[in-house]
């Protein structure tokens, strides 16, 4: 079979000799490479280590493998193939100077095997042995003239090393390959920029736009390149007459701007700067990268952050194809702590993307700041069609609408709200919204309801304190599983022993458990911490003393809380009627009445 492999291999030989010289000494290598060094009972046994060992390797036992490559070495020393196997065993075992060496042989025994070289080339890379692998690459790029790879690694390896001269005859064989491209042409120029050779580097370029004569990107690199070096009139010229042809080619309308800013022409920059920004034709992409240039430029220089909100109203006095103008601006407003003037930017934003998740949060946190529940539910309704797994949004309108009083919309809500949860919700915010379900339910006198949705809040988050609280109070005010009531009430306690509610909340508890006197230590912190301004807190106090046996000061606390305004200065529910004539009831009888 080897010698089949070889008959077929020698057309390509020939093919690619350079002169019959180099060819006749092709076909000599080639000829004598025929001639098998090997008797026919050696190559027998070659070929059956060999294979062994590949199998060796296959299966995973390179102990074995390695041993019979060596076999194989021993018959034949001059075995590419065994030579490249074994050189890689050696680096694997970290013996790298007789790797080395081996894949060297091995590179050396087979002239012709492109992977072997490649290998060999590549180890001394990672060794950055730059002239060792600049050796083999040349090497490869003589005797495998069509393939680029070896051209592409020695174009690297000569800028690494500043072998500018060598770069640029190594990117011109590229060229003869490949063709001439915007990337090899770039990459000479540079070439010739730090050789100093001002008039080839240029003439690349030049040879890049008569390349590509319709193409105005080269044409605008070409102005670029002469703006950046100094030669202002003649980029000038280039972009003048790129736009006499395409007077909407964004990028020259870009350059020309530099050009003006380059050369001090401040009134004439400013129109090309407006000019560029209105123009429908010139990509949204641009604008923003334009845009984030001059920000940011602005920040390191004089921070005028007026000029850049007038470029801004510049680009929104035109129609937007969509919102990243709208929302870069109104994220730079808000940096700006120019949070009102950003206010009707995101309803832009909005207006032409209402999916916008960031923009609509910004406007609801507004909102929320300001107390306005008419701006939060006008913002965070349609979230819940254009978001519907945002769950603050639910959150937010619910709450607005019970705030309003319209409990039954905030009903609607958290009931869609809860729906949203899963495995990915956040613990947390899950037990919230149970809990307020369950306080919505108990203004309903859903009382069923109410204590299902408080259990559901304390699976997400057993130490939700508010859930605790209200759960707790509840059922003693239900006179209903009271040993339960204490447990989540004590909770509330330890966690925050100075809340007159939550003090309030186990006094009453104990109240209900016929322990008086513990009762009053706690409805006396209560009172201590702020709860002597509020009607329930009083009356409980009232209630205990009198239990206590002290009836006169419990008409004090009494008359004191009938004093009271009936709505609650912190926002929780008004007081039902009944409970007020109770209270009325206790001071006209001057005794405790359930």
């Amino acid at each position: 079979m080897k010698y089949i492999y070889l008959l077929i291999i020698i057309l390509p030989l020939l093919s690619s000799c350079g002169t019959l010289n180099s060819g006749k000494r092709r076909m000599d290598k080639v000829s004598s490479e025929m001639k098998d060094p090997l008797t026919y009972e050696q190559r027998r046994k070659f070929d059956y280590y060999f294979l062994e060992a590949v199998r060796m390797k296959q299966k995973g036992e390179y102990d074995a493998a390695f041993q019979l490559y060596t076999h194989c070495l021993d018959i034949y020393p001059q075995s590419a193939a065994a030579l490249y196997e074994i050189s890689q065993f050696y680096m694997f075992l970290g013996q790298e100077s007789k790797g080395e060496e081996a894949l060297m042989q091995a590179s050396r025994a087979d002239d012709t095997n492109f992977w072997y070289k490649q290998t060999l080339a590549s180890y001394y890379q990672s060794k950055q042995n730059w002239l060792k692998a600049i050796s083999v690459y040349e090497d490869m790029a003589q005797i495998f003239p069509s393939r680029l790879e070896p051209l592409l690694s020695l174009a690297d390896l000569y800028g690494r090393t500043k072998s500018y001269d060598r770069l640029i005859t190594t990117l011109d064989r590229i060229e003869e390959l490949d063709g001439k491209s915007e990337q090899l042409s770039m990459e000479k120029f540079r070439a010739y920029l730090q050789l100093d050779n001002m008039e080839k580097a240029y003439g690349e370029i030049q040879a890049l736009v008569e390349e590509y004569p319709y193409d105005m990107r080269y044409r605008t690199v070409l102005g670029d390149v002469y703006l950046s070096n100094g030669r202002n009139d003649e980029a000038l010229k280039v972009y003048q007459e790129i736009l006499r042809e395409e007077p909407d080619y964004a990028p020259a309308m870009v350059s020309l701007a530099s050009y003006y800013q380059k050369t001090g022409q401040d009134s004439l920059y400013a129109m090309q700067l407006d000019s560029i920004l209105v123009n429908e034709n010139v990509d949204t992409k641009l604008k923003l990268d334009f845009m984030r240039q001059l920000i940011l430029k602005s920040e390191q220089t004089d921070k005028d952050s007026t000029h850049i909100i007038r470029l801004f109203d510049t680009i929104m006095s035109r129609p937007q194809p969509n919102a990243d103008v709208p929302m870069l601006y109104a994220q730079y407003l808000i940096s700006k702590k120019m949070d009102k003037e950003s206010v009707p930017v995101l309803n832009k934003v909005l207006e032409l993307d209402p999916e916008n998740k960031p923009a609509r949060l910004q406007l609801l946190s507004y909102a929320i700041n300001d107390n306005n529940l008419d701006e939060v539910i006008r913002v965070a309704t349609p979230a819940i069609i254009y978001n519907p797994d945002a769950m603050e949004f639910y959150y937010y309108l619910g709450l607005a609408h019970y705030q309003k009083d319209d409990t039954d919309k905030a009903l609607e809500i958290f009931n869609k709200g809860v729906q949203q949860i899963n495995e990915k919700s956040d613990k947390n915010i899950a037990s919230d919204f149970y809990s307020i379900l369950g306080d919505l339910y108990h203004t309903r006198e859903m009382k069923a309801e109410a204590y299902a949705a408080y259990d559901s809040s304390l699976v997400y988050n057993p130490k939700n304190i508010n859930t605790l609280n209200n759960y707790a109070y509840y059922l003693s005010v239900e006179r209903t599983n009271l040993d339960k009531a204490e447990e989540m009430s004590f909770l509330t306690v330890k966690a925050e022993p100075e809340n007159p509610t939550y003090l309030d909340t186990y006094a009453w508890i104990l109240f209900e458990k016929g322990r008086y006197t513990e009762a009053k230590i706690y409805i006396e912190q209560a009172m201590a911490n702020g709860g002597d301004t509020s009607q329930v807190i009083v009356e409980h106090c009232g209630d205990i003393w009198f239990k206590l046996g002290n009836a006169d000061k419990a008409l004090e606390y009494w008359k004191k809380a009938d004093a009271m305004g009936d709505t609650p200065e912190d926002g929780s529910t008004p007081r039902k009627e009944e409970e007020l004539k109770r209270l009325k009831r206790k001071i006209k009888l001057r005794k405790y009445v359930e």
